[in-house]
């Protein structure tokens, strides 16, 4: 209870820095209770320990609590308000314990040339302080420090005034700043006044401060500096700073000192995103640069199944229907190469951040002809010598897929009259003094991937500043000088490296060197037949929503065909107004990009609020990546891309319903 013969704390008028840290601090939890129940020896005391020029500690009570006034703090690392006097001077705890002792029999001692810590010496005297009964209830330490350590002192102080790092002293006993320097202040906006009277994890981020206790109580289990630890702390002004933390644990209290590094923080988020468009804007250069190719090779795709559908019409007229399975197959052949295409297009020209993965690169650029051949043309023979056995490699394949590509394009432009395009891979151990030719790679294992041409070359000067980002000795409008640097990139991000060797006249050389990656790839999943023979039979309920009525038609028949009972229709409201009218269907199979103002997806999660559970299979001709972004579907949804064997169709209608029947058609759609 509060005494009435006194005013509340008076005793802390002109106490200073200490008086404000005393006022600030939550002392409910310690043996000496909160300020307005001390005794009044104690008040007395203290007010003259905090009033007096020369440095000087109080400590009172269980375990002798000290309160260091303003000079003392100084000498001290951190202010020491509130610790056992043991620990301020964990140097000389020894050889102060006979003068404690020797005071709190009630004797006053005084010591010349006391060495007290790391710089700090000078004469100290320990005073006994009884209270009201006569007994020693505490003492008073006063010291007088020798000039080294008062001008050490003097330097700590200038420090802690004139510094543009940001500092503070925090308690974790109460969560609480006791103190924080002017370049706090000038940080943050808040005084120290304000700093130290709110908890410090009020002024962190929101979504910092789990991750922020969680450190803090490692620094008070461990004992261990916190080294460049970011977070983001509160401005005066509502918005938050990023900050850079040095925290250092004594005990319980915290030291810490930051850098504001918000700049930075807003460069480097602006580098990425520039990153990102410069990555984009190469790869959608690339894809331009196929277009006239694609073109040519998918009208020949077009052709190759024209010609077989009319000479299947012809030969029927005729009553000729011997070769119809076979040019049924040659046309399915043709359809899935297209379809192998367009998939990969899509994944190459789609926005994506790096998504590393144990890579077959023999594979990758084998599976890559369709891509490169259009983009060389017909003049550029393009030949492979692949490594037997050749190791894995972690890796973004889309990512690889556009450095061959860009390297690729460039070779071409080397050879404008033809030539010969070569691609090598093989596996290499690097030794120590290897290693050291390739920058910074660590010894060890990697692949090699190998693109030659024979085509003019680069002098010296041009060779050395290929990897430069906009450099480019192709004429304004026919090249951004991205490539070679996108792959530079890429190779440096995957932990491998990249170099290039020309000779004027006689070609060029790029070395594309890939780490080894030693875990197991993922097996390869098994092609889906293109038909299977007709044995289970489905008898499912079966509603389509697909706005192309082609499309519509084949999937409708060879679901019927299978024995299932289907309805097609061309868009969600007519869908919505069939289940309306009759009932739910048993499975619901829609095209995710519908006409009007709902989508496959929206009118899958309309159907389902009232039959939750109901099985849902979302067809598609976008990249699953674009339609998922990186979302998970619900259970019992799946996704379908477009085009498909009807096999798969039908295998997962039966899957999803529980009736696994086989496929009865030979087509795609």
């Amino acid at each position: 209870m509060t005494n009435p013969s006194r005013p509340t704390l008076a005793f802390l008028a002109g106490a200073g820095d200490s008086g404000v840290r005393i006022r600030a601090r939550d002392w409910s939890g310690t043996a000496l209770g909160p300020p307005e129940q001390w005794p009044p020896t104690l008040c007395t005391a203290l007010g003259m320990v905090l009033g007096s020029p020369l440095p000087g500690i109080l400590c009172w009570g269980p375990g002798l609590l000290a309160f260091p006034n303003d000079a003392a703090a100084a000498l001290l690392q951190g202010d020491g308000l509130g610790l056992p006097f043991g620990q301020l001077f964990p140097a000389a705890r020894d050889q102060l314990a006979t003068l404690v002792s020797a005071c709190l029999d009630g004797e006053a001692r005084c010591q010349e040339n006391a060495q007290l810590g790391p710089g700090l010496a000078g004469t100290c005297s320990f005073s006994p302080v009884r209270d009201d009964h006569g007994a020693v209830a505490g003492i008073v330490c006063t010291f007088i420090p020798d000039q080294g350590a008062a001008q050490a002192a003097d330097d700590r102080d200038r420090v802690w005034r004139f510094s543009q790092d940001i500092m503070g002293a925090a308690s974790l006993a109460t969560g609480r700043f006791l103190a924080v320097n002017p370049a706090f202040s000038q940080t943050f906006g808040w005084s120290e006044e304000e700093a130290t009277s709110r908890p410090f994890m009020e002024m962190v981020y929101p979504d910092d401060r789990d991750d922020v206790a969680v450190r803090m109580q490692q620094l008070a289990a461990t004992g261990e500096p916190l080294v460049r630890y970011d977070t983001r702390v509160l401005h005066k002004d509502g918005s938050y700073r990023w900050v850079c933390w040095t925290i250092v644990p004594e005990g319980e209290l915290l030291y810490g000192v930051a850098r504001d590094i918000t700049a930075e923080k807003q460069q480097a988020h602006a580098l990425r995103l520039a990153e990102e468009a410069l990555r984009q804007s190469q790869k959608m250069e690339a894809v331009g640069q196929l277009t006239g190719g694609l073109a040519h090779d998918f009208n020949n795709m077009l052709a190759g199944v024209s010609g077989h559908l009319e000479l299947m019409k012809l030969r029927i007229r005729m009553g000729q229907t011997d070769d119809l399975v076979q040019r049924t197959d040659a046309a399915l052949g043709i359809v899935k190469r297209a379809a192998a295409l367009t998939h990969r297009l899509l994944a190459f020209s789609r926005r994506q951040a790096l998504d590393p993965k144990p890579t077959r690169v023999n594979d990758l650029v084998a599976s890559m002809g369709d891509l490169i051949r259009p983009s060389t043309g017909p003049s550029i023979h393009i030949t492979t010598r692949l490594s037997d056995a050749l190791w894995l490699t972690l890796c973004d394949p889309n990512q690889l897929e556009n450095a061959l590509l860009n390297l690729a394009n460039n070779a071409r432009d080397a050879m404008p009259g033809g030539g010969e395009l070569l691609i090598q891979t093989s596996n290499v151990t690097l030794c120590a003094t290897q290693a050291m030719q390739c920058g910074d790679l660590a010894p060890g294992e990697y692949i090699d991937i190998i693109v030659s041409d024979n085509g003019v070359g680069m002098v010296p000067g041009v060779a050395a500043r290929a990897f430069d980002p906009f450099f480019t000795t192709k004429p304004i409008g026919q090249g951004t000088g991205l490539g070679l640097s996108m792959v530079y990139g890429f190779a440096r991000q995957s932990g491998g490296h990249v170099q290039i060797t020309s000779t004027p006249g006689q070609g060029t050389q790029v070395l594309l060197r890939l780490p080894r990656h030693v875990e197991a790839a993922a097996s390869a999943s098994e092609a889906e037949p293109n038909h299977v023979e007709v044995s289970a039979r489905g008898s499912a309920i079966v509603l389509i929503v697909e706005d192309e009525a082609e499309v519509r038609d084949v999937m409708a028949d060879a679901l019927r065909l299978q024995g299932h009972t289907v309805t097609a229709v061309g868009d969600a409201s007519a869908a919505l107004r069939y289940i309306e009218a009759r009932s739910m269907p048993d499975i619901l199979v829609t095209d995710v990009g519908l006409p009007g103002s709902m989508n496959g997806r929206q009118l899958a999660d309309q159907v389902r609020a009232s039959a939750p559970g109901l099985p849902v299979l979302l067809v598609t001709g976008y990249a699953e990546g674009t339609v998922m972004k990186n979302e998970s579907l619900p259970a019992h949804m799946e996704l379908l891309i477009k085009p498909f064997p009807l096999s798969a169709l039908l295998d997962r209608v039966g899957q999803m319903t529980g009736q696994r029947p086989q496929a009865a058609a030979h087509a795609s759609t």
